[in-house]
């Protein structure tokens, strides 16, 4: 009888330990795998900041930086892969940061490359997404995820397509066109004198890869009449500032 009841109270004491161990790892299962608004995201599991500084690969890049610490309007011109649009999104981090700027403003053409989409179902906000999905790469590589939306809920960082910033006057904001190959010359002057006070404006773009009818695409045209002004910087970026793989120079020089 004795014996029997020290074999089942050990069998209960081993049952409790497997109950306490089973809990606990459902607990840190549920922690990792934390549901929110119907899905799973890594970013509602960890908060990291992305503050590693941007250093300039090139000579071309290291002038762009300078460009955009020293004037209030600069264009940068250049093929792709030379770090235009990551190095003016840093840019606006870093101002937004230290309180230079009170908001970003991102703005991108919702041109197709070459082929058409069709109808888009959604919202606003989904047709756009596809169009503006390289800003949010490069915004999610200098912010964690979680601020990132934080940042945008509360109306610091602005997305939004061309189409949407006629009559506006952006103050105390940094801004960036990307894309501006896309633009036509009314679009890029009307994007240009946007412009307002305590305010900085970027606008990128390569005149060799737009997806508009040559004769149509403003940036050239545009680049070439504000380089005479001395407030205003022209950056111009070439192969040798590229910084994506090697073969994307060498393909460039080819094509």
């Amino acid at each position: 009888m004795a014996k029997r009841s020290t074999r089942r109270a050990r069998a209960e004491s081993r049952e409790g330990v497997l109950n306490v161990q089973d809990f606990q790892r459902e607990e840190q299962r549920a922690r990792n795998l934390h549901v929110v608004e119907g899905g799973w995201s890594p970013a509602n599991d960890r908060d990291q900041r992305f503050v590693k500084s941007v250093r300039p690969k090139s000579r071309g890049q290291e002038a762009l930086m300078s460009a955009i610490d020293d004037h209030a309007l600069v264009l940068a011109l250049g093929p792709a892969g030379t770090g235009k649009t990551y190095l003016a999104i840093a840019k606006a981090v870093e101002a937004l940061e230290a309180g230079k700027v009170g908001r970003i403003v991102l703005s991108r053409p919702a041109v197709e490359a070459g082929e058409s989409l069709g109808f888009l179902p959604g919202a606003m906000e989904d047709k756009l997404a596809p169009y503006l999905r390289p800003l949010y790469d490069a915004l999610t590589d200098r912010l964690s995820a979680k601020r990132l939306k934080a940042l945008m809920a509360e109306g610091l960082i602005e997305i939004a397509p061309v189409g949407f910033m006629r009559g506006r006057t952006l103050n105390n904001a940094f801004v960036v066109i990307d894309e501006a190959q896309n633009c036509t010359y009314g679009q890029i002057k009307m994007l240009l004198t946007r412009l307002g006070w305590h305010s900085t404006m970027v606008v990128t773009g390569d005149p060799a890869q737009t997806d508009l009818l040559p004769e149509l695409s403003g940036l050239s045209a545009v680049a070439d009449r504000l380089d005479e002004l001395r407030n205003v910087a022209v950056v111009r970026l070439g192969d040798a500032d590229i910084v994506r793989h090697p073969l994307v120079a060498s393909m460039l020089t080819v094509l």
